[in-house]
Formats: structure tokens, sequence, C-alpha cells
């Protein structure tokens, strides 16, 4: 702790001396201003991901759910247990699978606006891996027409330019954007700098024996209005040595004569900084579509269990998200085999929308007015080949 910037040179002397009983006190805060972090996505998903437990926890959630869904290809005539697609989504590259390809994706979908998948080609045709590619190292090359004719990878110092159809890009909405897409980040990021803050001040708190700073008033009984130069530096060697950190809470300060401690600022309670780092946090679930009784914050009475959280959850964030994927990865792979085809997410085999499902089924097998043909295409079925004898 260095006291020389509050304390004036014992050589100055004031050209006029006037009694205040406030005189010999500093008070130190801070001027107000308030201080955000740096928007672009390295800097976001240092403190929104890396360094907070609730944007950490949200996107791996989503990520991890979204990714596990089981996938169903189909065409408007059939559904197919076995395709070349199907084989490739399977294994994708000989480093990863159908689900860390695919948390991978949601993950930079999530944390940028933006995933861009990579088609690696042997001789024409459907590709014979797919990679994703880190977001924040590709930009788009717009052309004169404003549509992205190539894409620009920058890793290791290096610019490798892909042309637009081998990549695969899926971005958020964006109202002011025509190239990139809007992250949950962006929304979220007074929140993540709240939360953050709060989490340092906490700590702050606890390494200074979780009390507010104070000050020292010198009340010199002979009159003297400024403490000699040696009794400065020693009491702030003593402070420093014997009064801070965690290790010394609750110790008690001896004082010499004239000296007076003074407590100020807020304390803890006073200031709510659970309270507001709670807040901080539904903030930041909402912006992500996580219900927060999902992790665990306090005080959230939106649904009255885990079960419907975790089904609201499914229906409003992750099925959304993954048919949106599904589509947009299935028309571009259609492109390179000229079929017309369908990837969808199985809703059938996701149990926690098990209960809805049974219920639509009932309903819809009971609907004595429809035909089988209709009744198959409100369950999202396609239709059923004709036989021979029909």
């Amino acid at each position: 702790m260095v006291f020389d910037f509050l304390r004036r040179g014992a050589a100055e002397k004031a050209p006029e001396a006037k009694a205040s009983a406030a005189g010999k006190v500093v008070a130190w805060q801070t001027g107000g201003r308030v201080a955000w972090s740096p928007r672009d996505t390295a800097s976001l998903t240092r403190t929104g991901f890396s360094g907070n437990p609730v944007g950490f926890r949200s996107v791996k959630l989503i990520a991890e759910a979204a990714a596990a869904l089981p996938l169903v290809l189909q065409d408007d005539a059939q559904r197919y247990e076995t395709h070349p697609v199907l084989r490739l989504m399977r294994r994708p590259n000989a480093a990863q699978g159908k689900a860390e390809l695919l948390e991978a994706l949601f993950g930079q979908l999530l944390l940028s606006g933006n995933a861009y998948v990579e088609a690696v080609q042997a001789e024409g045709g459907l590709p014979v891996e797919l990679h994703v590619l880190r977001s924040d190292r590709m930009s788009v090359v717009p052309g004169a027409d404003g549509w992205p004719r190539a894409y620009d990878y920058t890793a290791g110092g290096k610019t490798h330019r892909f042309p637009a159809e081998a990549i695969c890009h899926i971005k958020s909405f964006h109202p002011q954007d025509d190239h990139y897409g809007f992250s949950p980040l962006q929304a979220a990021a007074m929140a993540i700098d709240v939360h953050n803050s709060a989490s340092r001040w906490s700590k702050s708190l606890l390494d200074n024996a979780a009390r507010p700073s104070g000050a020292l008033v010198w009340k010199g009984g002979d009159g003297q209005g400024v403490m000699a130069e040696e009794q400065f530096r020693r009491l702030s060697d003593e402070i420093e040595a014997n009064y801070r950190g965690a290790r010394n809470a609750g110790r008690p300060m001896v004082l010499e004569g004239g000296l007076d401690w003074k407590p100020m600022g807020f304390s803890p309670s006073d200031m709510e900084f659970q309270k507001t780092k709670e807040a901080a946090a539904r903030e930041i679930a909402l912006a992500f579509g996580v219900p927060p009784m999902l992790l665990g914050i306090q005080g959230d009475a939106t649904y009255s269990n885990y079960q419907e959280a975790n089904r609201a959850f499914y229906r409003l964030t992750v099925l959304p998200l993954v048919t949106r994927v599904a589509a947009a990865l299935s028309d571009w792979l259609s492109g390179f085999i000229g079929e017309n085809l369908v990837l969808k997410p199985d809703l059938d085999q996701v149990p926690a929308l098990a209960a809805e499902r049974d219920a639509q089924w009932a309903r819809v097998a009971n609907a004595d007015f429809l035909t089988d043909a209709e009744k198959r295409a409100l369950l999202g079925l396609p239709a059923l080949a004709e036989t021979a004898d029909g």
C-alpha cells in the first residue's frame, strides 16, 4: 500500500491555514465513470465464456444438448436409414465424430453469432470430410453484388482463401450487418461485466479481510498538521505487513497516539452485491435462452419444477437452433449431389418432449376425419410409397 500520492510534501507550506474538522482527512473514491469490456469476438469469448461460469455453462448446456439430438434424413418420398450424407455426418473427419463436430459448430454460433463448416472434396460429388473453422479467424469477401464470393481464413500469419461454395456459413440474425451474425454474448455483455465485477469485488473483500476501506486520521496533540516522514513510512510498512490479506482477518489494529481509524464506504450487505450478481446471472441466462433453474440460479420462479423448465429449454432454445442448423447443412450438402434432402432432428427420440409427442400421436391417431397420408404429414413423416396393388 503506497500513500505517497495522497500526501503533501513536508517542505510545502500553505499560505493560509484554516480550522476544519475534515481538513486532515482524505476521502478517495472512484470518478463514477463506467468501464465496459471490449465487444470484439475474442474479448467477449474471454470474458463471457472462459472467465464467466454462467456464460460457460449456458453455452455448454445448449451446445451439448443440441449436438446430442438424433438427426433423420428424408426427402419427399422416404426416410433414409442409410445414405452417404448420414455416413458423412456420423464420421465427418478423422479426428471428430458427429457429436464433437456439432458441439463445436453450435459453440461457435453461440459465441460469435457465426459458424463456418469447410467441405473437403476429392473429385466432385459429396465432400469426404467436414471441418468447423474458428469464427474469429474467418472474414467474408463480398462480391460486386454484395453476396459473399469467397472467405478468407487467417492463422499463423497466413491467409487462405476458400471459394464460397466450399464454406457453409451459418449466422444468427443481425439487424445491422449483412455478412455477420449477432451473438448472444453481445446482448449479455453488460450483464457479464456486472457479474465479473461483482466476483472481483468479492475476491477483493476476501483479500482485505472482508472489510471496507477506511482512513487513518492524524490528530497531532501538539498542533502538528503533517505527519513526519519517518512516522509515515513506518506506518505504511506496518499496515502492509500486518493488517492486509485474508491471513490477517480479524487482527486488531494497534494505533499510536494521535491516530484514529475512520471506516468509510459501504458494507457488502448495504450494496447488496449478492443480489446484483444473481440478477446479472439471470440476465446472462436469459440472453442464451436457458431457464435459470437449470443453472442452479436462485430466485427464479418462472417454472414450477425442473421438468417444465427442461421442456421449455428444449422447445424454445435447443430445437429451433438444431432445426435451423440442420436445414442449412442439408441444403448445402444437397447442392453437391443434386438431391433434395432434408436433415432435421428426430422429435420422437427427445426424452424431454416425450409427453408432448405422446399426446400429439394420440390426438392425430384419433382424428378419424384425416387420411393416413394426412396423419403422416402432420407428424412430420414422409408419405408411404405406393405398392403395386395400390
